[in-house]
């Protein structure tokens, strides 16, 4: 598939990106902040407790993936890519498996709040500053995207993780699987009924959004 690279498109994608790069931040500042929380400083100790998007990015993922989606190289499936993984030590925690979920969990919870945020500022300035809107609409919907891809059951995603505290899986195992996640993740992305379930799921996302902008913003 060829990239579209019309200016309206390149404007989209930049900002797109602009957006992807500070949500992802706040994700991975979720995962950080509550591993430091719950006694693990690894994540600090690494630098990762912080909002400044440099400590989290990665070049492929966070920056040349999500460029190459927005200018529809994997179709109309939404943005793709990820940012630096947050470490911990499990041995850390006072209760591993319910203080690794609440970790794990952090990340999406952080992309959910930044949304939430996000229509609330719109329909507060829907009738204020109405040329805001719009990329306010859009945070929403990136967040969106992250939360559903986030909590994908496929390693090394958010969502796999809870079938490693749930079935005793071991760390050492599961980063071996997690190699081979990414590839398998952008096989599915080309294959047309991940798509429309990604989809679907983003499309409840934003409904559930959509719906509290017009209750507030009336």
């Amino acid at each position: 598939m060829g990239l579209d690279l019309s200016p309206e498109i390149v404007r989209q994608a930049i900002l797109d990106l602009l957006i992807f790069i500070i949500s992802f931040a706040v994700h991975e500042w979720g995962h950080a902040k509550m591993a430091d929380l719950l006694g693990d400083h690894t994540p600090r100790s690494e630098g990762r407790v912080t909002l400044n998007p440099i400590a989290h990015i990665d070049p492929v993922g966070t920056i040349l993936m999500p460029l190459l989606s927005s200018f529809g190289m994997f179709g109309s499936i939404g943005l793709i890519g990820w940012a630096k993984p947050v470490y911990t030590n499990p041995a850390n925690f006072r209760n591993r498996n319910t203080d690794q979920a609440l970790v794990t969990i952090a990340g999406p919870a952080m992309n959910f709040a930044l949304a939430l945020v996000a229509v609330l500022g719109a329909a507060g300035l829907y009738h204020l500053v109405p040329t805001i809107v719009p990329l306010l609409l859009r945070v929403v919907s990136i967040n969106v995207m992250l939360i559903v891809f986030n909590l994908l059951p496929i390693p090394p995603l958010d969502g796999s993780k809870f079938l490693m505290y749930w079935f005793g899986m071991s760390e050492e195992t599961y980063m071996r699987i997690s190699q081979w996640g990414g590839f398998f993740l952008l096989l599915l992305v080309n294959v047309e009924k991940f798509q429309i379930l990604i989809i679907t799921l983003e499309n409840y996302g934003n409904r559930f959004f959509t719906a509290l902008f017009y209750l507030i913003a009336r």
